[in-house]
């Protein structure tokens, strides 16, 4: 299974935003910018999920498409990585995007490409992946 990093690199009270990094060995196969809500004490529905270790694998919806799971975190369930471009699209959840930019002009940064960047995440890892979470701030 292959590894991942999340690597968290700047909060507001607003939203976190983040590099994702996939890893085949020692090579990145895969890169992009994350979105998730501020860490409010893993409250659910307003914070994004503690730094650690979890397992991200394959998931269907009807709402989502095609996109991960992330297991094994406390006191949560149904964290999942998917498209969004808003941090008002959040609920706790991990978004994956191309680039960062104000898309509606809120004063706060967006994700870019987020349904063409979810396709090619789970093409580079189709089975799911190891997901390290850390903090930069």
């Amino acid at each position: 299974m292959k590894r991942a990093v999340l690597l968290r690199i700047s909060e507001n009270k607003k939203q976190t935003l983040g590099r994702l990094f996939v890893f085949n060995g020692l090579d990145i196969d895969f890169e992009c910018c994350t979105l998730e809500l501020p860490f409010k004490d893993n409250k659910r529905n307003i914070s994004c999920i503690p730094t650690g270790n979890y397992n991200a694998k394959p998931r269907n919806s009807e709402k989502y498409g095609d996109h991960l799971q992330v297991d094994n975190v406390m006191m949560r369930d149904y964290i999942l990585i998917h498209p969004a471009n808003y941090y008002t699209q959040l609920r706790g959840c991990i978004a994956v995007g191309y680039d960062f930019y104000d898309i509606n002009n809120d004063g706060e940064h967006d994700l870019t490409h987020s349904r063409r960047t979810m396709k090619h995440l789970l093409a580079e890892a189709p089975e799911g992946f190891e997901l390290t979470i850390l903090n930069l701030f």
